[in-house]
């Protein structure tokens, strides 16, 4: 069997090597002869996968290591008779960490507090329902935005659209619809943004064209809106620097680039590979974990502030931000690639399960929160 694998994704050798002839390529690069007599196809978001590729190729099983498929045309491969499989809710637990560290930071800069503020959360999905509990369990106000699921339900608690854009802080966790009855392409647009207010915050982790970057862009410029984080943009890798700049914070598509996020996708992807044709795997994650790390807060810090100490020893996204903005001097072709590296190269952060915090002394009243951020901690 001959496994086409973006080398790009984590673990690859360990989790494919003993089911057949791996053949890496580059994400961006894929050419329809790297798969012409491949078994299996293995790729990340970076790479379409549609008719042009697929053309001739001898390929039966396509697996994307991530949470989106927008980049996967499936009615294409139903017509082909090529199974496909992917990591629902792989990377959710660490874009709803990156969404907690960010809210911590502005927090911080801005002197809120953020029990005082209110957050809705659009689309509660496997990563919107982790931000909903986390941010529940450190006392936000959470309003819930999900119109399918409200329709399939018929539960009330999700809000309707125009009551979640009362929230102070808006974060959208969707998927990319560009039809049908519920399409998110330019949600958040002009006719969104005459809604919304100067006290109004807004955090995109799903996808970049969720948002026209060109309507926040005129509305930042504006000072329509109190302010914005991004992770995602539209037409990456090339990202609009001067949007940039009008940012509190934006990264290079990295929320959900944790350690257990990696491993969970390229393990459910072999999974699935090894169910469909029906082979073993011997491959084992257990010693890839490290073990618990200790954290100990100043004695000098105290609440939300010793909070954000601690975050920002996990996960600093302020260098992640800075790296990102350091690529804005350079021509356009270069800033792209140095985006791609940036994502390609990021360094795997453990979640927050692996760390245990040390409360003994006078940071015991933190317990609770440091429970609903998922922490470890010790008395």
């Amino acid at each position: 069997m001959i496994i086409a694998v973006d080398q790009a994704i984590p673990y690859w050798q360990n989790a494919f090597a003993e089911l057949g002839e791996i053949r890496p390529f580059p994400g961006r690069e894929l050419k329809a002869e790297t798969i012409r007599d491949a078994d299996a196809l293995i790729v990340r978001t970076i790479t379409p996968v549609n008719a042009d590729i697929l053309e001739g190729s001898s390929v039966r099983f396509v697996g994307a290591a991530s949470a989106g498929i927008d980049h996967v045309d499936q009615d294409c491969l139903k017509k082909r008779g090529i199974h496909f499989s992917y990591a629902m809710g792989c990377n959710a637990n660490a874009v709803s960490e990156y969404i907690m560290t960010s809210l911590h930071v502005i927090a911080s800069r801005r002197e809120w507090e953020l029990k005082n503020k209110s957050l809705a959360v659009i689309g509660v999905g496997n990563v919107g329902s982790r931000v909903a509990t986390k941010a529940r369990g450190i006392g936000m106000e959470v309003l819930l935005c999900d119109p399918p699921l409200r329709q399939l339900t018929g539960d009330k608690e999700y809000k309707d659209f125009e009551d979640a854009l009362k929230a102070d802080i808006l974060s959208f966790h969707v998927p990319l619809v560009f039809k049908g009855p519920y399409p998110t392409w330019h949600m958040f647009d002009r006719h969104t943004l005459d809604r919304l207010s100067l006290r109004q915050f807004l955090i995109n982790a799903s996808r970049g064209a969720v948002f026209d970057n060109r309507v926040l862009k005129s509305a930042l410029r504006e000072t329509k809106l109190a302010g914005a984080i991004l992770d995602v943009w539209e037409e990456e890798p090339r990202v609009d620097y001067a949007l940039l700049g009008l940012l509190d914070i934006g990264t290079p598509h990295i929320a959900g680039t944790s350690l257990d996020g990696k491993i969970r996708a390229t393990e459910m992807i072999r999974d699935a590979l090894c169910h469909y044709f029906g082979i073993q795997s011997s491959w084992n994650t257990d010693s890839i974990y490290p073990e618990p790390r200790p954290i100990r807060l100043d004695k000098k810090t105290s609440g939300q502030e010793a909070v954000l100490t601690s975050l920002l020893k996990v996960f600093d996204i302020r260098k992640h931000d800075m790296d990102l903005r350091a690529l804005g001097s350079m021509p356009a072709a270069s800033a792209a690639a140095g985006f791609d590296r940036l994502r390609s190269e990021c360094p795997l952060r453990p979640e927050f399960r692996h760390f245990m915090v040390d409360l003994s002394g006078s940071h015991s009243d933190l317990a609770q929160t440091f429970e609903a951020l998922g922490f470890r901690h010790t008395m």
